[in-house]
């Protein structure tokens, strides 16, 4: 048993290292800044000595009770961006996967056409989805001018700056769910819908009652990941708005990168640890409550 346990240790040994390298080490680092006023100017260089100061809890304190005066929308933001994308993934997800658990002629090559945009690079799809929202050149407004209607600057005008990127990331996430809940349909035992037919269940009393609680599992936790990958997605945001007009379409992980770019390394530190917590418990809670669904 022992020698078994230093076999284990040492395949785990360069994992943990590389770990510790990249993620370990800058996370202690970023949560070290939360409690310092560091930025651009007071870090320190090469001809200057650093001059930011320990400030205690007062960059959480400032963010959590509204002194900056933009957390609480863009959390609200956030959260709306969050629930609308994860609605749509899973909803058009679990259609499509119905739909390819039928036995038809070409389901293999549908199969593989859905799963092309999780195959392409999630920054390539944004930027090629940027060309047809582009208010001046767009292959959208394009076709509008071709049916005589007038062009819309969809980026910069209401709602439509809110909607443009929730439709790019449902375009993003949607196959991740049709596969992960196609092998949950493929694992129910066909028995169970033999046994509902014989007892004359309609295709809708099958759905509700067999479908959708063997999926029960499979669900739970695309759900709880959908969540955490749209909570912190950041390449369709900042490739097809920006964060505009204003700010107005920023969530966490891109306003955190602004106040980065901006120098405030301490108030972005902040941010990063305030968006895990979050998550943290988010996710606590909700499998907490998943089990005693």
């Amino acid at each position: 048993m022992g020698s078994r346990g230093w076999v284990a240790w040492a395949f785990m040994a360069p994992v943990l290292l590389v770990m510790a390298l990249i993620v370990f080490y800058p996370m202690a680092i970023g949560v070290f800044q939360t409690f310092t006023n560091i930025d651009n100017l007071n870090q320190g260089t090469r001809f200057r000595p650093p001059s930011w100061e320990f400030v205690g809890l007062q960059n959480y304190i400032d963010i959590l009770t509204g002194k900056d005066t933009k957390f609480y929308p863009v959390l609200a933001w956030t959260v709306v961006w969050t629930v609308v994308n994860v609605f749509f993934h899973y909803t058009l997800g679990l259609l499509l996967a119905l739909t390819l658990n039928q036995r038809f002629r070409g389901r293999t090559s549908y199969r593989m056409l859905l799963l092309l945009p999780w195959a392409v690079p999630a920054y390539i799809t944004a930027i090629a989805w940027l060309f047809i929202f582009n208010g001046e050149y767009g292959l959208l407004n394009n076709v509008l001018g071709a049916f005589g209607m007038p062009r819309v600057a969809w980026l910069s005008t209401f709602p439509w700056y809110y909607i443009m990127p929730i439709i790019v990331n449902v375009w993003l996430g949607i196959p991740f769910m049709m596969v992960a809940l196609l092998g949950g349909l493929q694992s129910i035992p066909g028995d169970l819908y033999e046994a509902a037919q014989m007892d004359g269940a309609s295709r809708t009393q099958s759905f509700w009652n067999i479908t959708l609680p063997q999926l029960r599992s499979v669900s739970s936790t695309v759900i709880l990941l959908g969540c955490i990958w749209t909570f912190n997605i950041f390449v369709v945001i900042y490739f097809i708005t920006g964060g505009g007009p204003g700010g107005k379409t920023d969530i966490l992980v891109t306003y955190t990168y602004n106040g980065f770019t901006l120098g405030q390394y301490a108030i972005a530190a902040t941010y990063g640890v305030i968006i895990f917590s979050l998550l943290l418990v988010f996710s606590a809670v909700y499998r907490r409550v998943a089990r005693e669904s």
